[in-house]
C-alpha cells in the first residue's frame, strides 16, 4: 500500500517542449497508477498536464482536475478525468488541488509551475499543512533553481532545517521514495520569538 492516496502534479502546459520531458511526464502517470496513487492536476488537456492524466488514465487510474471557468471556458479542459471541478479562481484552484493531495511533485513547467511548487513549498514550511513536496528534475531542467535554494541557505535567507524541504530526483520511483521518508520541521522548532 502506498503512503499516498493522491499526489498533486504541477507541470507544463506548453505543447512546444521536447519529447523527453513528455516522456517523464508519462512515466510519472504509469508510476502514479501503477502504486494505486490518483493523480491531481490542473485540470487541462494540454502540455505535460495532459500527457501525465493521460498516462494515469491509460493504466488504469484515477484522475482529478482542477481548472477555473476562465480556462474551461477556452476548452482546455481534460474532458477524461475521472472528476474535473471547474473553479471561480486560480487560487481556488490551488487550494483545492492542495486539499485533494497528499503529497506534490513539479515536473518541468514555466511560471506556473514555479509559483505552484514555491507556494505549496511555504505551506508546507509553515505547517499550513505536512505534505511533502518535490521535483522531478529531467534532464538537469531544475539546476540553477536548487542551486538558487543552495545559495538562499548558504546567505542566511533559507534555514538550516529548511535545506531539504524541497526533495528533488531524476528517478520518478526515487523521488517518491523520498516523499515517502521525508521529515518536515515543525513550526514550533524553528520559528524566532521575539
Amino acid at each position: 500500500m502506498s503512503a499516498f492516496r493522491r499526489v498533486c502534479v504541477y507541470c507544463g502546459s506548453s505543447n512546444k517542449v521536447d519529447e523527453l520531458y513528455r516522456e517523464a511526464a508519462r512515466a510519472v502517470g504509469r508510476l502514479l497508477a501503477e502504486r494505486g496513487i490518483g493523480l491531481v492536476f490542473g485540470g487541462g488537456r494540454v502540455g505535460l498536464m495532459g500527457v501525465v492524466a493521460d498516462a494515469v488514465l491509460a493504466a488504469g487510474g484515477e484522475v482529478h482536475g482542477v481548472i477555473p471557468h476562465k480556462l474551461q471556458a477556452l476548452e482546455l479542459g481534460h474532458e477524461g478525468c475521472t472528476e474535473l471541478f471547474v473553479v471561480d479562481s486560480m487560487h481556488a484552484r490551488k487550494m483545492m488541488m492542495a486539499q485533494l493531495s497528499d503529497a506534490f511533485i513539479a515536473l518541468p513547467g514555466g511560471w506556473g509551475t514555479f509559483e505552484e511548487l514555491c507556494e505549496v513549498t511555504t505551506w508546507t514550511q509553515l505547517n499550513y499543512h505536512k505534505k511533502p513536496v518535490g521535483i522531478l528534475n529531467v534532464a538537469g531542467y531544475y539546476d540553477h533553481f536548487l542551486a538558487f535554494i543552495r545559495h538562499a541557505a548558504d546567505v542566511g535567507f533559507v534555514r538550516p532545517q529548511h535545506r531539504n524541504l524541497l526533495q528533488a530526483s531524476d528517478d520518478p520511483a526515487d523521488l517518491l521514495e523520498k516523499l515517502a521518508t521525508m521529515e518536515i520541521p515543525d513550526l514550533e522548532r524553528w520559528i524566532e520569538k521575539p
